[in-house]
């Protein structure tokens, strides 16, 4: 079993969102406090007053809440849910376990690795899947179980994805793409059952395709970024969960901007997975609402 995080052992999250009306925060206030429960943070965005949707984060704290999470959501079905409102309630002390995919690049792979074990990333990594075992040494060191799952040649990835969704299957929350340079089906999405994060090395929508740095340098871009978003059937059109950039010039080589392109690869994943893990992100539709404050 994993070890609670210390500092928020007796604290959950609870996500809100669904039409909006009159009394929502009101009637979630008061139902956190005949729970015993304290609001130590609290964000909402409504997108339109009238007809519009609503959506909040809530970090509670109740002492004891492992035994009173029950009673808490019991009350949230026969509250919340008549007025129409979708919710969601975690155990901030639970980490998520997520499962990160990668190929031969590794400074997106390594960076979680790194800040992970630094304790900035409140996930456990059960596992790192690789189509290549260049990685591997570097995974192990970090005391991670690897392993090698072959891509196989043509557009029928059903064998290796199997095997992969056998891996995952009951151990994940979450998987992120690192760099890992192979399409997802469609199938393996149904399957999967748990958010899929990939990031994606172009400030969407933009140069779409292989080599997107040499033809960034064609064009005499001045801005390069990257894109974290969740995954879905349509290819790189999934909600965006972060976005970033960084000026180059026309000084700058192809080499040196897939090398500040790294950079922002590397920050923009970390922070999108952050606040996955934290519940600050509220998908709807395709788009999604970060409370990232």
């Amino acid at each position: 079993m994993t070890a609670p995080i210390p500092h928020l052992v007796d604290h959950a999250s609870l996500i809100v969102h669904g039409p909006d009306q009159p009394g929502i925060v009101s009637e979630v206030a008061s139902l956190v406090t005949r729970h015993g429960g304290n609001i130590i943070s609290l964000d909402q965005h409504s997108n339109d007053a009238t007809g519009g949707d609503f959506f909040q984060r809530i970090v509670l704290h109740r002492a004891d809440l492992v035994a009173a999470m029950p009673d808490i959501e019991a009350d949230l079905a026969k509250t919340i849910e008549p007025m129409g409102l979708s919710w969601r309630l975690r155990d901030m002390s639970e980490p998520l376990r997520m499962a990160v995919l990668a190929s031969k690049s590794d400074h997106c792979l390594l960076d979680l690795l790194w800040r992970h074990r630094r304790g900035e990333l409140p996930v456990t990594i059960p596992m790192t899947i690789s189509n290549h075992t260049d990685v591997a040494d570097d995974v192990r060191q970090f005391g991670v179980p690897f392993f090698h799952v072959p891509s196989q040649a043509g557009s029928d990835k059903s064998q290796s994805e199997g095997e992969i969704l056998k891996l995952l299957k009951g151990n994940v929350d979450f998987v992120v793409l690192a760099r890992y340079m192979q399409v997802i089906s469609n199938d393996f999405l149904e399957k999967v059952g748990v958010p899929v994060i990939n990031i994606h090395h172009s400030f969407l929508p933009a140069f779409i395709g292989a080599g997107p740095y040499r033809k960034a340098k064609e064009r005499g871009v001045k801005l390069i970024g990257a894109t974290a978003h969740y995954v879905t059937e349509e290819l790189d059109e999934g909600p965006i969960i972060e976005q970033d950039v960084v000026r180059v010039t026309h000084a700058d080589s192809a080499a040196d901007l897939q090398s500040r392109g790294a950079n922002v690869e590397r920050a923009v994943l970390s922070r999108a997975v952050l606040w996955h893990a934290q519940d600050r992100v509220i998908r709807h539709g395709n788009h999604t609402i970060v409370f990232n404050s």
